[in-house]
């Protein structure tokens, strides 16, 4: 393995989207990944289908999509954690692992001698990462949770979607687990920053992970605005709480999406739609001004974006440096010429379809460049493997 933690060996005892997603962020970064996975059934996600991966003849197999999306580059064991014999194996990996991931209940790995505290006597330099969906401690530590109501809970819905009062408006998800992803993010982040503590202390560290806190944190600006102003924001559909003109527009065969990001840009916005006049005018000519007069901004930015095509506002805006974009499907995102340029689907060598695509790390190291060549593991595919090297059976 290349990439610059092939040095690192981690222990991965989760499942489903925000452990998996930061074993795999490891996983593409070098380290050797062992993910751990209940006998004859595996990480739930397994059976989150369809779409199944077809093998080599076009025969559906039980490799569902969303279990290919977040496992690459990992080993794959099968141990049942309710006997002696599986608790012993935990803890003979332990001794040899740097970094630990888990996503169980509170309290239960404590229960089974598996918890921190137990393991960090056998290996000190352990770095043990706990994600839950509401913490280790409060009163709701105990509850279960998923990325769905984390979203609600946490004031994300609220800002997302359109208002009450506009046709179809009402609170929205966010169209991917992003509570989920951002949390397997967070643990990749304090994972790592543990590593670097660990050098300098020679000491392990317990990360205490909530899904709810990474929803709370990622609040970012919309949190901001309340904490000052003391108002409660609310959903503005695709527009921009404070900077403006950002939102989706109609253009003559479909919709643009613009971001005018500061003062700057809005003067060669405006001289591009034909309205150079809009720059110096004084309910427009700052952001202030437009966040305030937006909707009489909108008329006149509406009535000129009616007389171009997506491609041609595109490239009109491109030249001169104001950021926009078409709204692009799923499959028009792979077709983009600068994400195929990117190399961002790669093919990897896969024993049932012989190869399976994957959307790899947006991460690029120059001097220790990350390699794809381990697709997502069949259950149990390096028990025999794994146990060996342990000297068991």
């Amino acid at each position: 393995m290349s990439g610059p933690l092939s040095h690192i060996r981690v222990l991965d005892l989760s499942r489903i989207m925000a452990g998996p997603w930061c074993g795999q962020i490891l996983a593409d970064l070098g380290a050797e990944v062992i993910k751990i996975e209940r006998l004859e059934a595996g990480d739930d996600t397994r059976q989150w289908g369809p779409p199944f991966l077809s093998d080599s003849d076009g025969r559906q197999t039980n490799e569902s999509g969303y279990y290919l999306s977040v496992n690459r580059g990992k080993k794959s064991v099968e141990i049942d954690l309710k006997t002696s014999e599986g608790v012993a194996v935990i803890i003979a990996l332990s001794r040899r692992c740097d970094i630990l991931l888990e996503n169980f209940k509170t309290g239960t790995l404590d229960r089974m001698g598996l918890g921190y505290d137990a393991l960090k006597l056998i290996n000190p330099r352990l770095i043990y990462c706990s994600i839950t969906g509401f913490g280790l401690t409060g009163p709701r530590a105990a509850d279960a949770a998923y990325d769905f109501m984390i979203q609600g809970m946490g004031g994300l819905m609220s800002v997302t979607g359109a208002p009450d009062s506009q046709a179809g408006g009402g609170p929205q998800k966010v169209g991917i687990p992003i509570v989920d992803i951002m949390t397997g993010m967070y643990a990749a982040i304090g994972s790592l920053a543990a590593l670097a503590n660990l050098d300098q202390t020679g000491q392990g560290d317990h990360i205490d992970l909530s899904m709810l806190d990474v929803s709370v944190a990622m609040l970012a600006n919309q949190a901001m605005n309340y904490i000052v102003s003391g108002n409660v924001p609310h959903r503005r559909g695709n527009s921009h709480p404070n900077i403006q003109p950002q939102n989706v527009y109609p253009v003559s065969d479909g919709y643009i999406v613009l971001a005018v990001g500061n003062d700057g840009q809005f003067v060669k916005f405006a001289e591009v739609i034909g309205h150079p006049d809009l720059a110096t005018d004084l309910k427009f000519s700052t952001n202030a001004a437009r966040v305030t007069h937006l909707r009489e901004l909108e008329k006149i930015m509406i009535e000129s974006l009616s007389k171009k095509t997506i491609d041609e506002w595109v490239e009109l805006f491109s030249q001169v440096g104001v950021p926009s974009g078409p709204i692009n499907t799923i499959d028009r995102v792979f077709e983009e010429p600068q994400v195929r340029h990117r190399q961002m689907v790669r093919d990897i060598p896969h024993p049932l379809s012989g190869k399976v695509s994957q959307v790899v790390s947006p991460l690029n190291f120059r001097e220790a460049p990350l390699t794809y060549n381990k697709p997502p593991p069949l259950l149990g595919e390096h028990t025999a493997q794994v146990l060996s090297e342990l000297g068991l059976e």
